[in-house]
């Protein structure tokens, strides 16, 4: 039989420890103190910058069943509605994940592979940001405690046959591949931009990183919160700035930009002439008109994608006519 007041003790000690908690479904979201919060109906379960618990929402009425369909390892717990049946299905992890590490990415990428494919798997809400959880010492959840015993990626990965995003749907992107697209778009931009930066010194560079980071999580449907963004940004930064001076950065650079080069030159090729490069760029054409229909302005596309303004406008009026 499963200690439930162990479990229940085990998950207040991981609490943030002024977590967000709200009363419901379109109530304020508030910041309380882990003491009061646990009294609020939904609360965030993992700290900032870590993952110690995956979360899956499902919205269906067998929900609760899903993990046992997919063949899936018994949760951690699950959150029940008693009213519809949906639920939150939980799987805590035995070393928790940092989100926001450079120096960690490896690990978050095959925890964000693990979480997209079990989201599939489950039919969970693949746009569930995991901000607010029921939260499982509340009573208005039917909460059961299945499985004491956390569990280490390589498990959760024995189940599963691993997926990642598709790379044409690179805007719908959610959940923790969000915090690894983001870590990608800036740190590849920051290797070649802070060689022009030096001469401002730190502050100026960690300045021009955060606003690129703010850039790409503003074209995710579901934008990750600022102290993440935040964060990720200043990791980079440091990283960059400790180490673009040596040898190993540079190399690292200069296979890259070689590796850029034989690729343009092949695109270029006269026998394929103006087709091989406008097929270059069909994937950022259409990342663009996603950018523009959620909002994004012309400017901020054209930095993202690091083409001129005038190249967005170009592709947009060209989309127009089309439609």
């Amino acid at each position: 039989m499963l200690n439930h007041i162990q479990i229940s003790e085990n998950f207040y000690q991981k609490l943030p420890k002024k977590p967000y908690c709200s009363l419901g479904k379109g109530e304020r979201t508030l910041i309380r103190s882990k003491k009061h919060a646990v009294q609020y109906p939904l609360i965030q379960v993992n700290p900032p910058h870590l993952v110690n618990y995956l979360i899956f929402d499902i919205d269906e009425s067998d929900a609760y069943l899903h993990f046992f369909d997919a063949g899936l390892p018994t949760p951690t717990w699950i959150a029940k509605n008693r009213k519809n049946g949906h639920c939150h299905v939980c799987y805590e992890l035995e070393t928790a994940v940092c989100k926001t590490a450079n120096a960690r990415l490896k690990p978050l990428r095959y925890l964000a592979s693990i979480e997209y494919t079990y989201a599939k798997k489950l039919g969970a809400d693949l746009r569930y940001s995991g901000l607010l959880t029921k939260n499982p010492m509340d009573r208005d959840w039917e909460v059961s405690y299945l499985n004491p015993r956390p569990f280490d990626l390589a498990e959760l990965a024995d189940y599963i046959e691993l997926e990642t995003k598709p790379k044409n749907e690179k805007i719908e992107v959610s959940g923790l591949g969000r915090n690894c697209m983001m870590f990608d778009i800036v740190r590849i931009w920051a290797y070649k931009a802070v060689r022009s930066t030096l001469s401002g010194g730190y502050d100026v560079w960690y300045g021009e990183v955060l606003e690129r980071a703010k850039i790409a999580n503003g074209a995710f449907l579901q934008p990750l919160p600022y102290s993440e963004v935040r964060a990720t940004a200043k990791s980079i930064a440091k990283w960059v700035w400790r180490n673009h001076g040596c040898a190993e950065f540079q190399k690292r650079f200069s296979e890259k930009q070689a590796t850029r080069g034989r690729k343009g030159g092949l695109a270029s090729d006269s026998s394929h002439g103006g087709k091989a490069r406008s097929a270059q760029y069909s994937d950022q054409r259409q990342q663009a008109l996603q950018l523009h229909i959620q909002g994004v302005k012309q400017k901020q596309i054209a930095e993202q994608l690091n083409v001129s303004d005038r190249t967005v406008r170009n592709w947009l009026k060209k989309r127009k006519v089309q439609a």
